[in-house]
């Protein structure tokens, strides 16, 4: 992996997790490398307080 594609998949994951409260980042690698970053946020609700 070419040093400029690794940086640019950390500022990718950085920007990710700076706007990430509870959830996670999933790296899809094929053949070796990295293709696909993805985000899934969780969203924690207060039920028992708004019913």
């Amino acid at each position: 992996m070419v040093s400029s594609d690794w940086q640019e998949i950390q500022e990718h994951i950085e920007r990710m997790l700076d706007s990430l409260k509870y959830g996670s980042i999933t790296l899809i690698v094929q053949d070796g490398k990295i293709v696909q970053i993805e985000k899934n946020e969780k969203v924690r609700l207060q039920s028992n307080r708004i019913r």
